[in-house]
């Protein structure tokens, strides 16, 4: 179990007035069975005149907000206090063949209605064909799907390369997998088209991964950034299982959860819409992930 302080800070300026801001953003934790959230405070510069925390379709706190006096910069800011324990899961679940966590074609078993979307093609996951063929190399006949899911992630891991520069925020799955490189996004978006190629249900998740400083040197206050991996649902039970194939790792107690979805374009942390003349803006994104003690 481990308590951290959440600080993400969104912001942007603009070369001219934008009269007008609308937007929504993901950045309040979800509360979970393995994730308690203490406090959460969210704020937007300048005051918007309409602001409204909800919950989403896919069940994620998520706030709209309306900015209506003219401004050249726009600040969201957001700190939470979150205690994270290691997720625990159903041996029996993670020992059923992968093939019976194919929601539509079992759609007898408990749960499946509410995985059946996450096995679905979305905007942002084609089933493009070398993804296909490249999930098939794990998925075996009769495997478990907790030893499939595993192997995926570890395959990605190794065959894969972490390069900011290779993809963009609208690359696509057949981008990633042709470069064989991309960032956390898209290593997330190659292994969900893998699996749901061959109908296993599976969801993007966003949020936080706590890290640590090299030895011998300080945090640097600012310095961590968002983070997305993905959860593999467990047949028979209401549990998904975490992987992270941009670390080789299940997700433990050093990851925030704050929203899942079918793909990014679902639990983007801010999205928008302006109205102006201006013609370029930039955008300066700082996020901490700072444990605490008592």
């Amino acid at each position: 179990m481990t308590r951290y302080r959440v600080w993400h800070r969104t912001a942007y300026t603009y070369s001219g007035p934008v009269e007008d801001s609308v937007g929504r953003f993901h950045l309040t934790p979800r509360v979970l069975p393995w994730q308690e959230v203490a406090d959460s405070q969210v704020s937007v510069q300048p005051s918007p005149g309409d602001i409204n925390a909800d919950a989403d379709y896919f069940g994620n706190a998520v706030t709209y907000f309306h900015v209506t006096e003219p401004h050249q910069a726009l600040t969201i800011e957001c700190t939470s206090e979150v205690t994270v324990h290691e997720p625990l899961y159903d041996p029996v679940g993670l020992a059923r063949p992968w093939e019976h966590a194919r929601p539509l074609a079992h759609p007898d078993t408990p749960h499946a209605w509410q995985a059946a979307e996450y096995a679905l093609e979305s905007p942002r996951v084609r089933h493009v064909e070398a993804a296909t063929a490249y999930g098939a190399q794990s998925l075996a006949p009769g495997r478990p799907i907790g030893e499939a899911a595993t192997d995926l992630m570890q395959r990605i891991f190794r065959d894969f390369s972490y390069d900011s520069t290779a993809t963009t925020v609208t690359s696509t799955v057949a981008d990633a997998m042709a470069a064989r490189a991309g960032v956390c996004q898209d290593f997330a978006h190659v292994a969900l088209a893998c699996l749901r190629a061959h109908g296993v249900a599976a969801r993007y998740v966003s949020g936080y991964l706590a890290t640590q400083p090299p030895p011998g040197k300080e945090r640097v206050f600012g310095a961590d950034a968002s983070h997305a991996w993905l959860a593999v649902w467990l047949p028979g039970t209401d549990q998904w299982l975490a992987i992270d194939p941009t670390n080789d790792q299940w997700a433990n107690d050093r990851y925030v959860t704050v929203a899942w979805g079918r793909d990014y374009g679902d639990v983007s942390p801010v999205k928008g819409i302006i109205y102006t003349e201006a013609e370029k803006s930039t955008l300066r994104v700082s996020v901490d992930v700072a444990p605490l003690t008592d």
